[in-house]
């Protein structure tokens, strides 16, 4: 990848259920948990309405196999919390995104994308921003959008100020 197709977005304030799994493989754990509270109020059903952010908490550290991964899904202001979400209101703010197509089982590639962000970003005008780093999911099977090829497909979000 010589080339990044980076675009800015300002993502607005919104409320959010967060769903966290922990373990050697937790953004799986959080998908079930997620796909379980989800399923039932229909709100996997429309991912413009409602999109599915993560990002990882806590990092992977070294010399453990653990480390956690949040699922925030957008839901509406009057949604309560129960079962294994609970609400947070997310500030948003301005990020540098890039779109990160996961081939079947090459999930290198997510952090190789990663990191050609941060590179784009520290070789542009932008600054660090001090707001969540997100992956938005973008393309799953669960919505039949999936390219033949692709495990999924996610924008990645890289914190930026001007």
């Amino acid at each position: 990848m010589s080339e990044l197709d980076v675009r800015i977005v300002e993502l607005p304030p919104v409320r959010v259920a967060s769903i966290w799994g922990f373990g050697e493989s937790p953004e799986a754990v959080a998908w079930e948990k997620l796909e379980a509270w989800a399923t039932p109020r229909g709100l996997l059903d429309d991912p413009e309405r409602h999109p599915i952010y993560g990002f990882n908490n806590p990092n992977p550290s070294a010399g453990s196999p653990n480390y956690g991964y949040e699922l925030w899904l957008q839901i509406d202001q009057d949604m309560q919390p129960d079962g294994d979400a609970r609400i947070v209101d997310f500030d948003g703010g301005l990020y540098a995104v890039t779109l990160c197509e996961v081939p079947t089982g090459n999930f290198e590639v997510i952090g190789e994308t990663w990191k050609w962000l941060v590179a784009w970003r520290e070789g542009s005008t932008y600054c660090c921003g001090n707001h969540q780093w997100l992956e938005k999911s973008v393309q799953i099977p669960q919505w039949g959008n999936l390219k033949p090829g692709l495990e999924f497909a996610m924008d990645l979000f890289v914190p930026i100020s001007e």
